[in-house]
């Protein structure tokens, strides 16, 4: 299994901060690339919880953190299950508070390389699945393609890509499908090259990109896994305690810049809003980045994928009665 070098490591372990005997929360394990420079500064008395959907990434991941020498290592639990989700199995293992969280978020190297996970639009023969969790996760990208209404597709494809062409795309796969249910990736490919006309197709990346983007977010809910999982790890963090996020997509990163607005005590509200219905508070967060952090020009050479990256982190304030 290959997973991607881990992106703007150094700025995620200078920001986060993590000392010896800490404890920390790697909320998207992937491959373990972070959790290994995390692993290697909290130490032997330490503890590193790491949680992934995947369980492909959890065997890659346990495989590398055993390569830390027994006398280095810290405590490791590894969860298997969605970062909003496995709260009350962190509360099992005897652990109340977290130092430090990180989420590394979007899509690894090894989903996007493995043909019949169908991620990506170079495998056009591979079926259109994009769960990231094969066992608990029951509709494929294809069930959506093929069970959804015009109007709903078009929603998904607007709302979770950004796709400017989405109402057409969506016109075309209700059109094809009626004659052909969709089952590959080049069925897909072949719907949206036909629906998006040649002159308005994207030079910079394949025409298809927002299209799969958006049905990997809607058939793994991620939008919504991130905005109830960035406040209930929050709440879990200790005063002092810092989260970092790492997004590659535009809507991910909305969703982690209104949060940690939202947590630090400012309104989110549109200025044309005669009054606030955000629920600005009392903040819970200071932000240590007020605009997000991108990698370095050396890294986006090294590594292309990390190109779209911005990280965000905020710093849990001290406890309050009323903290959630």
């Amino acid at each position: 299994m290959t997973y991607h070098v881990p992106v703007m490591a150094t700025e995620v372990v200078a920001l986060l901060q993590p000392e010896p005997g800490a404890c920390i929360l790697d909320a998207t394990l992937g491959g373990g690339g972070h959790a290994m420079l995390l692993a290697n500064a909290i130490g032997p008395n330490g503890i590193l919880i790491g949680v992934d959907r995947d369980n492909d990434a959890l065997i890659a991941a346990s495989e590398k953190l055993k390569s830390l020498p027994v006398e280095k290592r810290p405590r490791i639990e590894l969860i298997h299950g969605r970062y909003d989700l496995v709260l009350d199995e962190i509360a099992q293992l005897g652990i109340e508070r977290v130092s430090g969280a990180l989420f590394d978020l979007g899509i690894s190297s090894y989903q996007l390389d493995t043909p019949d996970r169908g991620f990506s639009f170079r495998y056009p023969s591979s079926p259109i699945d994009m769960r990231m969790d094969q066992g608990s996760i029951e509709l494929t990208a294809a069930d959506l393609l093929n069970d959804l209404p015009e109007g709903e597709i078009a929603r998904v494809l607007r709302e979770n890509g950004d796709e400017r062409w989405a109402s057409r795309i969506a016109k075309f796969v209700v059109e094809r499908r009626n004659g052909a249910p969709y089952r590959t990736v080049g069925q897909l490919i072949d719907t949206v090259m036909a629906a998006m006309p040649a002159a308005a197709r994207p030079r910079d990346i394949h025409p298809a990109t927002r299209t799969f983007e958006a049905l990997r977010i809607e058939v793994n809910k991620e939008f919504e896994a991130l905005e109830s999982a960035l406040h209930k790890v929050i709440g879990l963090l200790a005063p002092g305690g810092r989260i970092a996020v790492l997004s590659y997509h535009s809507g991910e990163d909305r969703i982690v810049k209104r949060t940690f607005l939202n947590l630090s005590g400012k309104c989110i509200c549109p200025p044309e809003q005669p009054y606030c219905i955000c629920e600005a508070r009392s903040p819970l967060v200071n932000l240590v980045t007020h605009k997000p952090l991108a990698p370095q020009v050396s890294e986006i050479a090294e590594n292309p994928r990390s190109r779209s990256a911005k990280l965000r982190v905020a710093e849990r304030r001290m406890l309050h009665d009323t903290d959630v």
